[in-house]
C-alpha cells in the first residue's frame, strides 16, 4: 500500500475518514497508510479535502468526533502541504468534469492532487489504476 519514496502522494476524504471511523474494517489500513505518509513527510491534501472530512467525521460516521476531537485531526494534517483552491483550479476542475464525465468535486480532487506534485491519489472514489491529469488512482483498500 506504502512506498520507500516521499515523492508527494494525494490523500482523498475517504481515507481520512476511514482512518478516524473505529470499527470500520478499513479504519487500521488508513490509519498505517496516513502514518506512513506524515512520517515521510509525503501526505498532501487540501482544503476541500479537509473540509469535507470535518462535515463527515462530526456528522456521518457511526461514532461522530467531537468538534473538538475533529480540529486535532485538521491539525496533525494540516502540518503537510495542503493545496488551497483557488478560482482558476474550479476552471480547471469544471473542464475537466465536463471533457472526462467526472464529478465536479472528483475532479477538484483531481486538480488539487496534479498542482500538489503528486503523483498517485489514494482514494475508493475513482477507478483504481487509471491516471488523470498525470495522476495514478490507487485504492488502498482493494
Amino acid at each position: 500500500m506504502s512506498d520507500s519514496s516521499s515523492e508527494p502522494v494525494f490523500v482523498d476524504t475517504n481515507v481520512l475518514v476511514y482512518a478516524v471511523a473505529y470499527g470500520d474494517a478499513r479504519s487500521a489500513a488508513a490509519q498505517s497508510l496516513l502514518r506512513d505518509l506524515v512520517l515521510r513527510e509525503a501526505l498532501r491534501t487540501s482544503t476541500q479535502v479537509l473540509q469535507e472530512f470535518f462535515a463527515v467525521a462530526t456528522r456521518k460516521i457511526k461514532l461522530p468526533l467531537t468538534t473538538d476531537r475533529a480540529l486535532e485531526f485538521l491539525d496533525a494534517w494540516a502540518v503537510c502541504p495542503v493545496v488551497l483552491l483557488d478560482c482558476p483550479a474550479i476552471r480547471e476542475a469544471a473542464k475537466l468534469s465536463a471533457d472526462r464525465q467526472l464529478s465536479f468535486w472528483d475532479s477538484l480532487i483531481l486538480v488539487a492532487a496534479r498542482r500538489s506534485g503528486a503523483k498517485r491519489i489514494y482514494t475508493e472514489d475513482l477507478q483504481h489504476g487509471q491516471t488523470i491529469l498525470g495522476v495514478q488512482v490507487i485504492n488502498p483498500f482493494r
